[in-house]
């Protein structure tokens, strides 16, 4: 077999084989990842509550505007139940009110009690100082005495009495009062609730948008949280990526990124990353620096290079699907009108370059064609075109 090779001399024309030249220049190691295009901002509205569409008002594709209706659910239980949860808002405020009425009138009547008590106290002081007057003349007894301070002293134990017995009712009044007006704010509380889900329930455009997909079974029953309709903003784009768990190191947030997508390369940055690995690859987001590009379109498969480094004045070659990664290579080198196979040494690479580690030297020529078939030769002769 090698006699035959020897004899037949294999040859290449090399104006119709991939080739590039060594060069030295500036190089930024970039990692791929694939990705899609997705819109600038997308949101899927759910349905708030259990009910059935009634009316659709827009279908896959129609511009809304904001506070546009696009699906009219069925609202009439939820309705109802509002209504009735005014009525019993209104309950529980007039009982509120009764409550606050009745403590006050209590109170009031009490405090009438504390008045007249402390005018029989002083009444009976009085009556206690001329029974003891009356006693130092001569005109009064003992007895009467005691029996005056007697009369006295009960109805000033009366009175304290009675004044704790006010500021008790006082406080059990106020903690009543608390009790009935923290019930009436939490039943407000689920008042507003039901009200923004009476609102919601109402499907309109949030924003200006463009309607991906839309619900349009009518007369279909509708689960909470089922998909009603889905929005988007078509008028600009992000990017959507995943990368390897073996290359994650090399992606971070804020890294510049070159995505080729529709036959054009935009430039943009690492906006997002997820910490969480799913099937052995992590998602991303890239924010473009022009994400109203005409060449992007919602759903568009792309190419995504990450910039990890920089290099300058390094040696470059173009890239090519020779390259499979940092590591040597067996290439073959234009001398003369030959080309010798050599052993190169690869370094990092991005999408336009591969850098030269050693083995070839500015200026070399080398062929970036798949040279399987010549694995076994050390030269291919060049024809002359």
């Amino acid at each position: 077999m090698v006699t035959v090779l020897l004899l037949i001399k294999p040859s290449v024309r090399w104006d119709r084989i991939k080739t590039g030249t060594v060069s030295e220049g500036d190089i930024d190691f970039s990692v791929f990842a694939s990705g899609h295009i997705a819109p600038g901002h997308q949101e899927t509205i759910n349905s708030p509550i259990e009910s059935r569409i009634l009316e659709v008002f827009r279908k896959a594709g129609d511009i809304v505007e904001k506070g546009d209706p696009i699906v009219r659910l069925d609202l009439s239980e939820i309705q109802t139940e509002y209504l009735n949860m005014e009525d019993e808002a209104r309950m529980k405020e007039l009982e509120l009110e009764k409550l606050r009425i009745t403590n006050s009138n209590s109170l009031d009547e009490l405090q009438m009690q504390i008045d007249v008590d402390r005018m029989e106290l002083e009444k009976l002081a009085a009556a206690l100082e001329n029974e003891i007057y009356l006693d130092s003349i001569g005109a009064g007894t003992p007895d009467k005495v005691r029996e005056a301070r007697l009369a006295h002293t009960v109805a000033g134990i009366k009175l304290d009495n009675n004044l704790r017995k006010i500021e008790n009712e006082k406080r059990l009044a106020k903690a009543d009062e608390n009790i009935k007006d923290l019930d009436l704010k939490i039943f407000r509380k689920k008042m507003e609730y039901e009200r923004k889900l009476l609102e919601e329930s109402r499907i309109l455009a949030p924003w200006p948008a463009t309607v991906v997909a839309v619900n349009n079974e009518i007369g279909a029953r509708v689960s909470q949280t089922d998909m009603v309709v889905t929005l988007a903003d078509l008028s600009r784009f992000k990017v959507e990526g995943r990368i390897g768990d073996r290359q994650s190191d090399r992606i971070g947030l804020g890294m510049e990124v070159a995505v080729i997508a529709g036959g054009d390369t935009i430039g943009g940055r690492v906006s997002g990353l997820s910490p969480v690995s799913s099937e052995g690859t992590i998602p991303f987001t890239v924010q473009l620096d022009n994400e109203r590009n005409p060449a992007l379109r919602s759903g568009l498969r792309c190419e995504i290079y990450i910039i990890y480094a920089y290099e300058k004045n390094v040696l470059r070659l173009p890239n090519g699907n020779y390259y499979k990664g940092p590591g040597k290579y067996w290439l073959f080198v234009k001398e003369g009108n030959v080309a010798k196979r050599r052993e190169i040494t690869l370094g990092e690479a991005n999408f336009d370059y591969v850098e030269v580690i050693s083995g070839i030297e500015g200026g070399d020529e080398v062929i970036l064609e798949n040279t399987d078939r010549y694995r076994k030769l050390d030269k291919i002769k060049i024809k002359k075109t």
